[in-house]
């Protein structure tokens, strides 16, 4: 199995079709082909079903592809640390971003790593914080902003800012962002709350616990998009970052007010795993992106973010 053979995998992959892989790797059709039948032929394994519409990776063939991606991903990194000159970083790195935050911080730390770093190349996936924290421990993360990680033997945790909670209604609530709501006016009203298990839905029973009380969650969903649409068309109220929602605040599709008595507030946290020698492009990456955090809490672009 050669490193050629795990790129070609990769690439047909990501691409669909040979055709698209030949073109990324810069070779000819036939020679990817050969590559991809020699390892089948090795491993005893199909590893893509040919089909009209293109190649389909088999089961088999996800595995593959998903070892080999960290294969590639430490070759890189090994590249990047031999080489003479430290300052110009480059090399991939991972970046982890939760759905409330993708809108505040993708776009920022975008421009700022290509204009301090251009031959770092970004990978920003977003995901709920159970997935994102899979995704570090596996190795598929370099880096994350994480909420209320605690502290661990594997990773370095270095707090941002804290988060308020706040809530959210149709226009006609007429919530008021200089009005901050009590957490039992809430009880009134239908709930659309994420799913239980998901780390804010774990932060907001316990809100309503402290006070004796349980959330009416008419309605649980795992996406975010789905809980404001559902609030903008009168199914009910929901609990979000303030972040998550501020766009539809400003828009007037929707009104919010910070949460009180309780007030519900979140740690927001840099993740990155502890090694002895930190790759440079993870770090220069990791202090790009706590500028972007500083620059929105400082500006109001992020709202209901303290240090």
């Amino acid at each position: 199995m050669e490193v050629k053979q795990l790129e070609a995998v990769v690439a047909i992959a990501d691409e669909g079709s040979v055709t698209g892989a030949a073109r990324r790797l810069r070779l000819v059709q036939p020679a990817v082909s050969r590559q991809i039948q020699t390892l089948e032929k090795e491993l005893g394994v199909a590893l893509f079903e040919r089909t009209r519409s293109g190649m389909l990776v088999t089961p088999a063939g996800s595995l593959l592809v998903e070892r080999a991606r960290r294969v590639i991903r430490e070759l890189d990194r090994a590249r990047v640390e031999l080489q003479p000159t430290p300052h110009d970083v480059g090399g991939t790195v991972s970046v982890g971003l939760l759905e409330s935050m993708t809108d505040l911080l993708a776009g920022p730390l975008v421009t700022r790593v290509r204009e301090a770093h251009p031959r770092v190349h970004l990978r920003v996936l977003t995901a709920y914080s159970g997935h994102l924290r899979d995704w570090l421990n596996a190795g598929d993360l370099d880096l994350a902003v994480l909420y209320d990680l605690p502290p661990s033997p594997s990773f370095s945790v270095e707090p941002a800012g804290e988060e308020q909670l706040w809530a959210f209604a149709p226009p006609e609530a007429a919530l008021r962002v200089g009005t901050p709501i009590p957490l039992t006016e809430l009880t009134h009203v239908p709930l659309i709350l994420p799913e239980s298990g998901h780390g804010l839905r774990v932060l907001i029973d316990r809100a309503f616990a402290r006070l004796g009380l349980q959330p009416h969650a008419s309605v649980e969903t795992n996406s975010m998009r789905i809980q404001k649409s559902l609030v903008q068309q009168g199914h009910g109220w929901t609990i979000l970052p303030a972040v998550g929602a501020a766009a539809e605040v400003a828009s007037r599709t929707l009104s919010g007010a910070p949460l009180c008595a309780p007030d519900i507030r979140r740690t927001v946290s840099l993740v990155t795993h502890k090694q002895e020698r930190q790759q440079p492009s993870i770090q220069a990456v990791a202090a790009q992106l706590t500028r972007c955090i500083d620059q929105a809490r400082s500006t109001g672009s992020w709202p209901g973010m303290r240090q």
